[in-house]
């Protein structure tokens, strides 16, 4: 019995903008076709943050097509230039989780979109970071035959996708015991849960934008996300996505008045709380935000079909009284033979940087839960 042909591939480029917008179609198509998406691949959310943060002419989006012009791979990158030039997965420091896409019926496009990459490679060295474990970005790494490289990233905290009262029961009796006591706090104040529909989402968004800042005021916080060039690739992103069934908007109200709003994003794989805003009047009520939240996503989510919940950016205390599992994002570096001294030269630069923040929450650490710092 003879082998079938080999699929009939063409790779290529995409440096235009108007061209990228274009692609809504058939990326929704291939993300549909990617188990290991997460909502930061959806076309919505790269085209809004490339509209909002992009320079002109760096753009480089790798295309892998089937003969029948239906699209199987992308990489959305971008060129940043410098003594170390590379080509850097779009969605920058606002995007929690990054990775190309693949279509999972389609596992020639991997070595496609490797043999793309690697062209590309030939001048600069290829960095995607922030990537979660199970992703199309590793088989590519996994079939690059070129330097590569794998480093530790950024920590997000997860949970399983099961009912509240499944969460709650994983938790040791003390702990639980005060989330059930939360829960029967949040009955008698009489907070109401709403469904955004979709439509309304812009809107929704300013709101809880407004009660972020009202929660974070004073704190540290990441500034990028007070600005308005933020708001309004939100709004955009957002809005698309919330249409096809890729983020939602919550609002709770207390008496009328909006207390907190919450943007989870979605995708087959896991669902996440992005963003969300708090009023101080439910701290003065000693309302338990996390557990607010938790129960709305547990509600929406808890079937366990999208396999993770994730607390996506930011590491709190009152996070860590879940019990959530920490999971580590993987940086990975790709070169040519000439472009392996650059690769080597931000692989070092990335691992000392990383050392010396992972101390640094380590110390944190210590004080937050009242352990002190350790010695060196």
């Amino acid at each position: 019995m003879r082998n079938p042909e080999p699929l009939a591939l063409t790779v290529t480029v995409c440096r235009d903008d108007a061209r990228f917008g274009a692609l809504a179609a058939d990326w929704r198509d291939l993300y549909d076709h990617c188990r290991s998406v997460t909502p930061f691949q959806s076309h919505a959310w790269l085209y809004s943050w490339w509209l909002s943060y992009g320079t002109p002419g760096r753009l480089r989006v790798v295309l892998v097509h089937r003969a029948d012009g239906r699209l199987v791979a992308a990489a959305p990158l971008c060129r940043v230039p410098g003594p170390l030039p590379a080509l850097t997965l779009l969605g920058g420091a606002v995007t929690d989780y990054g990775d190309v896409l693949v279509d999972d019926g389609c596992p020639e496009a991997v070595p496609a979109l490797a043999g793309a990459l690697a062209g590309l490679a030939r001048t600069a060295v290829i960095d995607l970071r922030e990537v979660r474990p199970g992703s199309a970005a590793e088989r590519v790494h996994a079939a690059w035959r070129g330097p590569r490289r794998r480093l530790a990233d950024s920590t997000r905290l997860e949970l399983p996708a099961l009912p509240l009262d499944q969460l709650v029961r994983r938790l040791p009796s003390s702990r639980a015991q005060q989330v059930r006591a939360g829960l029967r706090k949040i009955d008698r104040e009489g907070v109401e849960e709403r469904h955004v529909p979709a439509a309304e989402v812009p809107g929704a968004l300013r709101h809880l934008l407004r009660l972020h800042r009202r929660r974070w005021a004073g704190r540290r916080v990441n500034p990028e996300l007070l600005t308005d060039r933020f708001a309004e690739h939100l709004a955009r992103a957002v809005g698309a996505m919330a249409h096809a069934g890729q983020a939602r908007v919550t609002e709770f109200r207390l008496d009328d008045d909006l207390v907190a709003a919450d943007l989870t994003l979605v995708s087959p794989r896991l669902t996440g709380g992005y963003l969300y805003g708090a009023d101080p009047v439910l701290r003065s009520l000693k309302v338990d935000v996390t557990t607010l939240l938790l129960a709305s996503a547990s509600r929406r989510d808890g079937d366990g079909s999208r396999g993770a919940l994730s607390l996506m950016r930011g590491e709190e205390q009152h996070e860590h009284h879940w019990s959530p599992e920490a999971v580590r994002n993987e940086r990975l570096l790709l070169a040519r033979r000439r472009t392996a001294p650059a690769l080597w030269l931000r692989a070092g630069y990335a691992g000392g940087r990383r050392w010396a923040a992972d101390r640094l929450r380590a110390r944190r650490n210590c004080r937050r839960f009242g352990n002190g710092p350790r010695p060196a």
